[in-house]
């Protein structure tokens, strides 16, 4: 029988952070801890869902009662990324995805609890307790919580600000004394640290895992492309995409490859196995390592070449996903995964066509050139600028930027335009566009997009692999196309412009839109 002190290791090792470390104390000097750990069911899970997966695993090693929570109502709030027919299918798809995942890792399902969301937060009592907490969470409450997890607008709908509320109370209703879940959760957990004892309930524990950078660098992220290797991901695609990865020569603090290998190899691996680096005897010959540490400290000593290690991360994740593959073999998961991720074109009529309409193709983006700027006469914090986007006449464009841009270097400045927005009034004055910027709320912060090189006034700007087809006359505000598609515009962490990953670049050279400094900002 473990001792509370070797139970509260195995919860608490490679965590990130513990808060409530005496209550955990406190709980397991008494009995077993109750946990739960869930995952809003959008894009398709990845290999960085291994990692929480090993703590799952570490969890039930310490007598832990686990619940594993598929959010699919959370999955419909943030932002609709899938309307309500899809969510239900991709929760099915998480609910085999994450089981199998588990199983190929040897973690017993019998001893776990699956719960759907929507099992209980349509009850009376939930629905309740949600106005009860919307009456004491402010607006700036919700945003700031969601703000690592929830897509970030301009004009967040109600739905994504709601998200966070929902969170908390899954707690209450779940009946734990913790959550796990990322270190980007933080601002969620604390904010139900805060307002649960306003409702009478017990403040709970939280446990947060680092975050594993994705391939591409910063968050591996579900709905970015490249970002992240798919469990279904055929050892071409896992090459192709590893060859991709950012993985710079003795770089070890922005490196999705080293960290894989830190955070789902090495624990994984048993009792006299090591990870194998294969070179030819010419370049050293192989090398074996027990730990990570010492794999580290190679590659920081530049002993092992990027290549190498990418290699040989390539043979464990393709070894990984070997039992997963084969479960998703049969025919009837096979049909529901093309249902829940259907291809981007579809036929007209078809439950998904409301979601894979909204394509960056719809945007009339080009490059800009400001011929003439001035403040706006009613409003202090605007300008007014003439814009040449390569028509007859130059367009009059409203833009807030006179508290971040100085008026002489908006003067003859390219920028990036957004020319299909329906016309809107801007205190008296009509705009005819946005010029589309980086953007931060907390500490405020905007930067104008800089076009590709090599282009000029006029010239188009498409998102990679969805450069055909003609942009939509103007967006319909109706049906909310560009707040949807905003949703996924940001900087990377190489101060390129993105969508899901996929970069924005001219239609003519292929050179891409960038940022001057601001890294992982939303495009607004």
């Amino acid at each position: 029988m473990a001792t509370w002190q070797e139970k509260k290791h195995l919860i608490t090792r490679n965590l990130q952070e513990v808060l409530g470390d005496d209550k955990l104390t406190e709980i397991l000097k008494q009995r077993d801890l109750k946990i739960y750990w869930g995952t809003a069911t959008t894009g398709r899970p990845h290999v960085a869902y291994f990692v929480p997966m090993l703590k799952i695993a570490d969890f039930l090693k310490a007598g832990c009662e686990v619940t594993i929570l598929f959010a699919d109502l959370h999955a419909y709030l943030d932002n609709m990324k899938a309307p309500w027919e899809l969510v239900a299918l991709r929760t099915q798809y998480y609910e085999a995805a994450i089981k199998a995942m588990l199983t190929s890792i040897g973690v017993p399902l019998e001893k776990l609890k699956f719960v759907r969301g929507t099992e209980y937060q349509l009850s009376k009592e939930y629905t309740l307790d949600v106005y009860r907490l919307s009456s004491v969470v402010t607006e700036h409450d919700a945003k700031k919580a969601g703000a690592e997890v929830v897509k970030q607008v301009e004009h967040p709908l109600l739905s994504g600000l709601l998200y966070p509320n929902l969170q908390a109370l899954d707690e209450e209703y779940l009946k734990v004394d913790a959550q796990f879940g990322g270190v980007d959760q933080r601002k969620i957990f604390t904010m139900s640290e805060k307002f649960l004892p306003q409702l009478g309930y017990a403040k709970r524990i939280h446990l947060m895992n680092p975050m594993v950078p994705g391939l591409t660098g910063g968050k591996m992220s579900a709905s970015e492309a490249d970002s992240k290797i798919d469990l279904l991901d055929t050892p071409t695609n896992v090459k192709k995409k590893l060859k991709k990865a950012f993985c710079e020569p003795g770089n070890i603090s922005d490196n999705g490859v080293l960290s894989f290998t830190k955070h789902v190899v090495f624990p994984l691996m048993k009792e006299g196995e090591t990870f194998k680096i294969k070179r030819s005897a010419e370049h050293g010959g192989d090398a074996n390592y027990s730990k990570y540490e010492d794999l580290e400290t190679a590659f920081a000593n530049q002993e092992i070449h990027p290549g190498d290690l990418k290699a040989s991360a390539e043979d464990a994740i393709n070894k990984l996903l070997a039992p997963i593959q084969d479960t998703f073999n049969d025919p009837q998961l096979q049909e529901l995964t093309k249902k829940a991720y259907p291809p981007p074109t579809k036929v007209k009529g078809n439950i998904n066509q409301a979601v894979d309409d909204v394509t960056p193709s719809k945007l009339d983006i080009r490059v800009g050139h400001i011929v003439e700027v001035s403040r706006h006469p009613d409003a202090d914090a605007l300008y007014v600028e003439k814009i040449d986007v390569g028509e007859d006449e130059p367009r009059t464009i409203v833009s807030g930027l006179v508290n971040f841009v100085p008026i002489e270097e908006m003067q003859d400045r390219d920028v990036v335009v957004l020319c299909n927005l329906k016309a809107a009034k801007m205190r008296g004055v009509e705009s005819k566009g946005m010029v589309l910027c980086a953007s931060v709320d907390e500490p405020k912060q905007v930067e104008p997009l800089l076009p590709p090189k090599g282009t000029k006034a006029g010239d188009r700007i498409v998102v990679e692999e969805y450069d055909t087809g003609e942009p939509d006359e103007v967006l319909n505000p109706k049906k909310k196309v560009w707040e949807k598609l905003q949703a996924d515009l940001k900087t990377n962490d190489n101060l390129t412009a993105v969508w899901q990953g996929n970069k924005l670049v001219s239609k003519i050279n292929g050179n891409p839109v960038t940022t001057k400094s601001m890294k992982n900002a939303p495009i607004k």
